[in-house]
């Protein structure tokens, strides 16, 4: 049981990484949390103009939740990297650094099904690139994504993974309440249309 709670903790402290920040500031752009929607995750930072430093952010917060459940899943096994993986979602999502006010979450579970179920996750990744193409509108391609990767999860994984997926989808939604919202009135913002204000 303690192994299984430090995995946990392990990921909450690897995904509570707030990158999108971090980078930011070193690139002299100011707190992104001031940008866009305020949001520190990796649609907000292309906001900036900044699309190297909006990929580096995508690459890093899908890497640190990667990172939090191959690391558990090698110390200790299947459930602590779920676990982990968990983890790190909720890390991203309310990080402690930041008065738990944190990212969407989107790039971070890419980057922990990629490492939990590399099936669901790839499957994931394109149905996000799908959505991408076909409606330009990110968060729309994130929902349908994860929304279907209980199903995935369930066929490629089992009851655990497709619980963690299950978990994620909720999570993601939850966090994006507001992008629902403005997808229902056909207000959500599409992918680079600049600094426009959608909190």
């Amino acid at each position: 049981m303690l192994t299984l709670v430090l995995a946990a903790l392990l990921g909450y402290l690897l995904g509570s990484i707030p990158f999108g920040l971090v980078l930011t500031r070193l690139a002299g752009l100011g707190d992104i949390r001031q940008i866009g929607s305020g949001n520190i995750g990796a649609t907000n930072v292309l906001r900036t103009g900044n699309k190297p430093l909006a990929l580096a952010t995508l690459l890093l917060d899908s890497g640190k939740g990667a990172i939090a459940a191959l690391l558990a899943l090698w110390w200790a096994g299947p459930e602590a990297a779920v676990l982990a993986a968990g983890g790190a979602m909720l890390g991203h999502s309310f990080p402690v650094w930041l008065g738990f006010k944190g990212g969407k979450g989107v790039a971070t579970a890419l980057g922990v099904l990629l490492a939990v179920s590399w099936p669901v996750g790839l499957l994931a990744c394109l149905t996000w690139l799908v959505m991408a193409a076909l409606f330009r509108i990110s968060s729309l391609s994130a929902l349908t994504a994860l929304g279907i990767s209980p199903l995935t999860g369930w066929y490629f994984g089992g009851p655990l993974v497709a619980g963690l997926c299950l978990f994620i989808a909720i999570l993601v939604f939850i966090r994006h309440e507001a992008n629902i919202r403005r997808l229902l009135k056909g207000e959500e913002p599409k992918i680079g249309s600049g600094k426009k204000k959608a909190a």
